[in-house]
């Protein structure tokens, strides 16, 4: 179970340092409303659990980032929409985000820049010299390199939210999605998690695609 205090005072700390001098409006009812989006019915992977551990992966990868805190506001919003039917969640995440931010007391520039960053979690693929991109993409997909237990327990959650799709669409539309990762020359880009997680996440991904194919 996801600690609501602890996360509050992560959003609150991120949300500070991104907002700078000057301050802003109480923090708190933003996160609440930020994790009420992230417990909704809908979701069985894209919840509490999978925000927690974005946040603690941009922890880990904070030395390549070059602003943490507009990436740990990112990794706030990057699921903050979320439908499992409908395909532009992402967008409409970066909308909560442009509508929420600024009126939470974040400049301008670093409210469109978290916009680019939760719109980059469409494809998972930053530029080179994009380190905050990185950062996030990194962190979002860390759980590809779990454990065979716990990256078997997200697979089964992945396919918890899309129950209404029938099994051989859904193995269909999954084996494609796990086809267009594995074409990417790298699915991770710092150092860091090339170093950790870049073998294992694709001998996982490998060995799903495997499954479907049963």
């Amino acid at each position: 179970m996801a600690d609501l205090d602890a996360l509050r005072f992560r959003w609150t700390r991120a949300l500070e340092g991104a907002r700078g001098p000057g301050g802003g409006p109480d923090p708190v009812p933003y996160a609440d409303n930020l994790l009420a989006r992230w417990q909704e019915p809908q979701r069985h992977y894209h919840t509490l659990t999978h925000l927690t551990a974005v946040l603690e992966h941009v922890d880990v990868l904070e030395e390549y980032a070059a602003d943490p805190d507009t990436v740990r506001l990112a990794a706030w919003f990057h699921d903050a929409v979320y439908l499992p039917e409908r395909s532009e969640n992402e967008e409409r995440s970066a909308r909560l985000a442009e509508r929420a931010l600024p009126e939470a007391g974040v400049p301008e520039a670093k409210t469109a820049e978290v916009a680019r960053l939760v719109r980059l979690t469409v494809t998972h693929d930053p530029a080179d010299d994009d380190p905050d991109g990185q950062v996030l993409c990194d962190a979002d997909l860390a759980i590809l390199a779990s454990a065979p237990s716990g990256y078997a327990a997200y697979a089964a959650a992945v396919r918890e939210e899309y129950h209404f799709v029938p099994n051989d669409a859904f193995r269909e539309g999954r084996a494609g999605v796990l086809r267009r990762l594995l074409a990417l020359p790298h699915l991770f880009r710092t150092p860091y998690a090339q170093r950790h997680w870049e073998a294992t996440a694709r001998y996982n991904i490998t060995s799903e695609l495997e499954m479907l194919s049963l």
